[in-house]
């Protein structure tokens, strides 16, 4: 009997100690696997970002200057032409026919000029009677002054009479000219109208050399003045203008660098801010949300054979820079994250992950400037997880 409940014990603290090697063995902590980067010193350049088009610097808007019927333009986008060049020719706007009733107000409007005029004629024959009897008066007047029979008053008096009918003859000369102008304006309307196609043509010139960007009209059509025909410009003057954010547009300078991305070639551009103009615009985004924004002007910084592909209102993408340095120490953002109010990452050291709080300076979409909180070759973990916590057992991930 003894001899079993020895061995009934020992089966007893084997259980026991077997239970109690798993339950180590279940509460040991886990090491986690963890991708890991180095803090470098390199460069960082922080940017904003934004859609561009190009437009040619110097656009000229040929349009038609008087009313009428355009022949077609021949011209095509992309001829050139010359300064004084012909691009374009209009045949004046013939006068509209008349009807019934106008013609009617037409015939009674030159009758009434004309008796208007008649009315003049016969003021002027009765101003120019008064001024040969006040001129006669005036002669006799002084051949009595001669005879001492009439006093020096009534030759001054005389005299005056002459001036007041020449001034009066003056007006009525003034008077016919302008009835003449009325029954003259009036015949205008009565005018026969010229046959179509043997009016005059206004020939339409360039003003500049260059190359036809936008033909506005091509077949033959009735335009009224001052309406486009035709869009002229050099395209080896181009220059681009993005609409940023007014927030972003507060932190660009004129002189500023940029690159110019996905306009088709090869390589990146190298630009220039031209411009900040000084009026913002509203702008609806593609969710429907009201924006400020403000026109940036940018200017190639490359020589023309570089981009002599591009032409008028081409798209493209723009990095204007807004800060940048040759050397500063800098992780990438996927390793920072919020702890409280300040900004914190993972370091390790001797397999375990230590929370290390860090200050941060200028900070782009993938990399973020290190003021202080980690040293130059110090290992950090990007992605960091929840199940990492201060002080846990990490193991670095192999590719």
């Amino acid at each position: 009997m003894a001899f079993f409940r020895v061995l009934t014990n020992r089966r007893v603290l084997i259980s026991i100690a077997v239970i109690a090697v798993l339950i180590a063995i279940a509460m040991w902590p886990k090491t986690i696997d963890v991708d890991v980067t180095t803090v470098s010193r390199g460069p960082v350049v922080l940017t904003v970002d934004e859609e561009g088009r190009t437009r040619v610097r110097d656009r000229f808007v040929v349009a038609a200057p008087v009313a009428g019927r355009v022949l077609r333009i021949e011209l095509e986008p992309g001829d050139k032409v010359k300064s004084g060049m012909v691009v374009a020719r209009i045949q004046p706007e013939q006068p509209p026919l008349l009807d019934a009733r106008s013609r009617a107000e037409a015939e009674a409007a030159i009758e009434s000029a004309r008796a208007a005029l008649g009315r003049a004629r016969a003021e002027e024959q009765r101003a120019r009677a008064a001024l040969d009897q006040a001129q006669r008066e005036l002669a006799r007047t002084r051949e009595l002054i001669a005879n001492e029979l009439t006093t020096a008053r009534e030759l001054e008096a005389r005299a005056a009479d002459v001036r007041a009918a020449e001034e009066a003859v003056n007006a009525d000369v003034f008077a016919v000219r302008a009835a003449g102008s009325e029954l003259a304006r009036a015949e205008a309307r009565l005018a026969p109208a010229p046959v179509a196609g043997s009016g005059r043509v206004v020939t339409v010139t360039s003003p500049v050399d260059g190359l036809v960007l936008k033909r506005v009209r091509e077949s033959e059509t009735v335009v009224p003045a001052g309406d486009p025909l035709l869009e002229i410009g050099d395209p080896q003057r181009l220059e681009i203008v993005a609409d940023l954010l007014s927030t972003d547009a507060v932190r660009v300078k004129p002189g500023a660098r940029a690159m110019i991305d996905q306009w088709g070639g090869n390589r990146t551009l190298d630009g220039r801010v031209k411009r900040v103009e000084p009026s913002g615009f509203t702008k609806i985004s593609a969710l429907g949300v009201e924006e400020q924004r403000v026109n940036v002007i940018l200017d190639f910084a490359d020589p023309a054979e570089a981009w002599a592909a591009l032409g008028d209102g081409y798209r493209v993408e723009v990095r204007i820079v807004v800060w940048e340095s040759p050397s500063v120490l800098r992780v990438p953002t996927s390793t920072l994250f919020r702890s409280g109010d300040k900004w914190a990452t993972y370091s390790v050291d001797a397999g375990r992950a230590h929370l290390t709080s860090v200050e941060i300076g200028h900070q782009t979409g993938q990399e973020a400037e290190i003021l202080s909180g980690l040293a130059e070759g110090a290992r950090i973990i990007v992605h960091p997880s929840d199940a990492i916590a201060d002080t846990a057992r990490v193991r670095e991930r192999v590719p």
